[in-house]
């Protein structure tokens, strides 16, 4: 069978402008790959330590409102790191756990106090030094400062 249409045979003008454009992608890609991996003297990208958990909850003093406002756990690829926020809920239980005994303790305490007071009669909110009412004037030493200021 013959061919209707001719062969077409480049010209050597177009060899040599693919052979410029390749030489020319080759050396863009190069100066690209080198400038972001950093070679040839300077860094651009410099390395990054790892997140880790840098700022922990303080071990000197009971654990506040405004630490755990300021608390930060880094991120890690999935989430966050697992040990650092286990890390920190232990540590928070531990507080809890340590503020609910106190209270349970302080309670227990009161609940004491209110228990004497309540069969001996004694008045838990009378200051140390003020005196009983008298019938007709007035109570807690209010009487006093009138004294006083005649």
């Amino acid at each position: 069978m013959a061919r209707s249409e001719p062969d077409e045979v480049s010209a050597p003008g177009e060899m040599r402008v693919f052979w410029f454009l390749l030489l020319t992608m080759v050396v863009v890609v190069t100066a690209v790959t080198l400038a972001v991996v950093g070679g040839g003297g300077s860094a651009m990208l410099q390395d990054v330590p790892p997140d880790r958990f840098t700022d922990p909850l303080p071990a000197t003093r009971a654990v506040g409102r405004a630490d755990i406002e300021a608390l930060r756990l880094p991120m890690a690829p999935r989430g966050y790191r697992m040990a650092d926020v286990d890390e920190a809920l232990s540590r928070l239980g531990a507080e809890l756990a340590e503020r609910d005994a106190r209270i349970a303790e302080l309670e227990s305490a009161l609940a004491g106090v209110q228990a004497a007071a309540v069969t001996t009669g004694t008045d838990l909110f009378k200051q140390p030094g003020d005196r009983p009412a008298e019938p007709g004037g007035h109570a807690n030493g209010s009487d006093r400062a009138e004294e006083d200021g005649r």
